[in-house]
C-alpha cells in the first residue's frame, strides 16, 4: 500500500486553497441550529456554582440559578465564544478581502502570511486544521495553538490547545498563558456538537495567581 505523502507548500507561493481546505475542515452547526439547554456547572478550588443555562437558535446564552455576577458572566462568556466559532460563514464571507502566502514550515505546520483586509495576521495550518491562530483583535494580539482535536466526522473542534494574549507592538504577554482542554458530545446521533465541559488552566501573571476552571454541562437537550 502506498501512502501518500503531503506535497510541501513553498514559501512564497500562494497557498490559498490549501488554507481553504483547513477553514473549512472545521466543525460548524447547520443553518437550520435550534438551540439546546441543560445544567451548568462551575468549579474552581472548593468553590462551585450550578445553573441552568440556554443557547437559542439566535446563539444567545442565558445563564440562570447563578448569583455571583462574575462565575454568571463567565459561564454565559464560555458557551458564547463556543457558539461563535460554531457559525457557518463561508470562507469568502470570511476571507473574500484577504490574500494568503505560505511562509516557513515547522512542526507545528505551514505558515500563512495574511495579506489585505487583515494584513498582519498569521496561521498555521496541518493536514487540514489550523493548528495556529495569531491575530490582531481590539488593540491586542492573541496566540493560540491547537495541539489535538477532535474529529466528529463532518469536521474537527479544538480539544487542546493555549491562548495567550499581547501587546501587538512590543510583543510582551498581557495576561498569563491559557490551557484549554474541551470535550464535545453530538446531542443526538447527527449531532449537533456540543460543549459538554472545558477546563481552564492560566499561569501566573504579575499580581494575579494560576487558577483553574472547569465549566460542566450536562442534561444537555434540543431546544423546542
Amino acid at each position: 500500500m502506498t501512502v501518500a505523502t503531503p506535497v510541501a507548500i513553498a514559501p512564497g507561493s500562494d497557498c490559498t486553497a490549501a488554507f481553504r481546505a483547513a477553514y473549512e475542515n472545521r466543525y460548524t452547526w447547520d443553518p437550520g441550529f435550534g438551540g439546546y439547554q441543560g445544567c451548568c456547572v462551575w468549579e474552581q478550588g472548593d468553590q462551585r456554582a450550578e445553573g441552568r443555562f440556554s443557547v437559542g437558535a439566535d446563539l444567545k446564552a442565558q445563564v440562570e440559578g447563578i448569583e455571583d455576577e462574575a462565575i454568571h458572566k463567565a459561564m454565559a462568556s464560555q458557551l458564547w465564544e463556543v457558539a461563535i466559532h460554531r457559525v457557518r460563514r463561508s470562507f469568502e464571507q470570511t476571507h473574500g478581502e484577504n490574500t494568503f502566502t505560505a511562509g516557513t514550515t515547522d512542526a507545528v505546520g505551514t505558515e500563512v502570511i495574511v495579506g489585505g483586509k487583515n494584513a498582519g495576521d498569521r496561521y498555521r495550518i496541518k493536514d487540514a486544521v489550523v493548528t495556529m491562530v495569531h491575530r490582531h483583535i481590539h488593540g491586542t494580539v492573541v496566540t493560540i495553538f491547537t495541539e489535538s482535536t477532535t474529529d466528529t466526522g463532518r469536521g474537527y473542534l479544538s480539544r487542546s490547545y493555549t491562548s495567550q494574549y499581547a501587546d501587538p507592538a512590543s510583543g510582551e504577554a498581557r495576561g498569563g498563558l491559557s490551557r484549554f482542554t474541551d470535550t464535545f458530545v453530538p446531542l443526538s446521533d447527527g449531532g449537533p456538537w456540543v460543549l459538554s465541559e472545558r477546563v481552564v488552566e492560566t499561569d501566573a501573571f504579575g499580581d494575579t495567581p494560576a487558577g483553574r476552571q472547569v465549566f460542566r454541562f450536562t442534561d444537555l437537550q434540543p431546544l423546542g
